[in-house]
């Protein structure tokens, strides 16, 4: 466990299950079989039922108190428990309940019957259970199935499945990982895949990282598909922390419209007497939104109070870290420390490109009645931009007109602002964008964090000149003159393109995170914290940023998003939170943007053109990957869905794919 002050280095084990108690439901001090089972009786006869009294009841005993009551209430009533509670009561708040109150052996074995039987498959539902079961749960499961269904549980997998997805089901139903803490260094170095051995592949995997400089999950990515991949991707992601997978699984289950019921109550269900305070605290470590806001804004009624006593309470407020969700804050950080992201684009050169070809050809489109937009975006969205402006140079040379105001002229609205956003130079599209983000009565404060945030020394140099020549005035003085406060400072800051771009060093992180910075800001007054942070996350390199936050966590035990979110408040919190999510993962970062800009009634357009056309080059591939990762839709989902016309055309050839 971390304590706060302390920076030893200990060895954190991922299974929450084997330690001490982490969950939100224990046993009923005082508990009564009889009583209670008394007491639901009375809450369910007559005209009604009483609900609260119900809901109170179940959610304050663990499951095996439950089941004596089920007895008790049998020997008292001649009754089924069960059956009287679907009789009076309807809907998700019933399915809740009456998942409650049965044996977690026996409620697995239900979603795993349910998940193969009928048409389809719900082949999620299978992953997310025998990928995340102990031995033990998953050898009761296969009991409890055979004795429920008179069916053997192995068989039933192998004629609904087929090829390496059926064989992996197959094997994880055996139960027959090796559960022991002992580490063989011989088995550390090789690069294997053995799923008998689960604490030896968290070393694995480090080790791994070391040598590929990519996560094993990469790798899974990019050499497998379809339910293989989703498969082997959840056994990693429960070896390396069933809390940060379940916690993803919880917030796919409630994002966007409509919500996957069957998903929130198995897992609320399953996890609230092994590891739910944990899962808590990795849904806020990567959603920066608790659990329990989330589960209150998704449901309602009944059946969001039964979900939120099981949540057990909102971290919303929280600082500090629950010793597992600290552990894996650290390896999160440690991991980005250590990955080389090879970053990939979706726009690249064209091959056999002929500028004049390409020239005659808009020519051609834009000439005469009407105009010929399917050329157009042909050319310019399948060209890379030094091809873009050997193109523009080409229109001038040969024909006499500048393409810049021809395209203006034939093309309007989104169309129009895309396809000459991707003709400028990157330095005059920024220039650009930053302009429109501080001209007229509103400022667009996201825009300019965004830009400023993630651009490199020289983009931001190439901007700032680019800035002076199109608009006669220096970036620094607009800002100046638009913006206020530590805002304006941080702005100006990042203006500069001087951050460090050292490697990370250590003993220097070490520094930065600990008691002489970051560390004692948290104690200080908000504007010493706003100075002290600004000082370090304007100035220091990514690197160099990602070990200080790695060290940060194990100094304080302090989630410093959290931090920020607690203590900072307008700009300086949004400015300071970008920094932060772009040094963890800019990809990550950019997905966010583009979510936001697309989600619910309406669309940012201008920070949807302005991210597909600065990434297309760089690493928009990446970009969409974190978004299918994130989102469970695809980023091209999202765009067909959200846009029209010529417009999603042009976007759909930036986004380069489906995932």
């Amino acid at each position: 466990m971390i304590s706060e002050g302390s920076c030893d280095t200990e060895d954190w084990s991922n299974d929450a299950e084997n330690s001490e108690f982490r969950g939100t439901i224990a046993d009923h001090p005082d508990f009564d079989a009889g009583s209670d089972a008394e007491a639901l009786y009375d809450a369910m006869k007559g005209f009604g039922s009483d609900k609260e009294a119900i809901l109170d009841l179940i959610t304050s005993r663990s499951n095996a108190e439950r089941q004596e009551i089920r007895a008790a209430y049998k020997s008292q009533f001649g009754k089924d428990l069960i059956d009287d509670l679907k009789y009076e009561l309807t809907g998700k708040f019933e399915r809740l309940i009456v998942v409650l109150m049965r044996p977690p052996a026996y409620h697995d074995a239900k979603e795993i019957k349910d998940a193969i039987k009928g048409a389809g498959t719900d082949e999620k539902c299978l992953i997310e259970i025998l990928a995340s079961r102990t031995n033990e749960q998953i050898h009761n499961l296969v009991a409890a199935y055979k004795d429920a269904y008179g069916r053997d549980l192995e068989e039933d997998v192998i004629g609904d499945t087929s090829g390496h997805f059926k064989k992996m089901l197959v094997v994880l139903l055996q139960g027959t990982r090796e559960e022991d803490d002992v580490v063989s260094e011989d088995l550390v170095e090789m690069i294997v895949c053995n799923l008998t051995v689960v604490i030896h592949l968290q070393l694995v995997f480090d080790e791994y990282q070391k040598i590929a400089e990519k996560s094993i999950e990469d790798s899974i990515k990019s050499e497998l598909s379809g339910d293989f991949e989703r498969l082997m991707l959840a056994v990693v992601q429960c070896i390396r922390s069933k809390p940060m997978f379940f916690a993803k699984r919880l917030y796919k289950s409630m994002k966007g419209l409509g919500t996957a019921d069957n998903t929130l109550i198995r897992i609320m269900v399953s996890r609230s007497e092994i590891d739910m305070l944990d899962i808590r605290e990795c849904f806020r470590l990567r959603y920066e939104k608790s659990l329990y806001n989330m589960i209150q804004d998704d449901t309602s009624g009944d059946y969001k109070r039964t979900l939120l006593k099981l949540c057990g309470g909102d971290d919303d407020m929280a600082g500090e870290f629950f010793p597992e969700a600290a552990q894996i804050a650290y390896k999160m950080w440690e991991i980005s420390a250590m990955t080389k992201v090879q970053l990939r684009g979706t726009v690249r050169p064209y091959q056999n490109f002929d500028p004049a070809s390409d020239a005659q050809a808009l020519r051609k489109a834009m000439k005469g009645f009407g105009t010929d937009e399917d050329t157009i975006i042909d050319i310019v969205a399948h060209r890379s931009n030094a091809q873009r402006q050997e193109i523009r140079q080409t229109f001038k040379s040969l024909l006499g007109r500048d393409l810049m105001a021809d395209l203006k002229s034939e093309l309007s609205k989104n169309l129009q602002r895309l396809i000459l956003g991707l003709m400028m130079t990157p330095a005059e599209f920024e220039a650009k964008m930053m302009k429109k983000a501080m001209e007229g009565a509103g400022t667009d404060e996201h825009a300019l964090i965004e830009i400023l945030v993630t651009r490199s020394n020289q983009e931001i140099q190439e901007m700032c000149s680019a800035y002076q020549n199109a608009y006669k005035k220096s970036l620094e003085d607009a800002i100046a003159s638009d913006t206020s406060g530590h805002f304006k400072r941080i702005l100006i800051s990042l203006a500069q393109g001087a951050r460090e771009e050292d490697p990370a060093d250590m003993a220097r992180a070490l520094e930065d995170a600990q008691v002489n910075e970051l560390a004692d800001a948290c104690n200080a007054d908000s504007g010493d914290l706003e100075d002290k942070f600004m000082s370090i996350l304007c100035t220091r390199s990514f690197p160099h940023l990602r070990r200080v936050f790695q060290e940060f966590v194990r100094c304080s035990n302090k989630d410093i998003e959290q931090i920020i979110k607690k203590e900072m408040s307008g700009d300086v919190k949004n400015a300071m939170f970008a920094i932060v999510r772009s040094v963890k993962n800019q990809p990550s970062y950019f997905a966010d943007r583009l979510y936001k800009a697309m989600k619910g009634l309406g669309t940012d357009d201008r920070a949807l053109i302005r991210i597909m056309v600065s990434r297309s080059e760089i690493d928009l591939f990446n970009i969409r990957k974190e978004f299918k990762e994130t989102h469970d839709a695809s980023l091209h989902e999202f765009i067909q869905g959200d846009t029209s016309g010529d417009y999603r055309k042009t976007l759909l050839i930036l986004c380069g794919g489906e995932d």
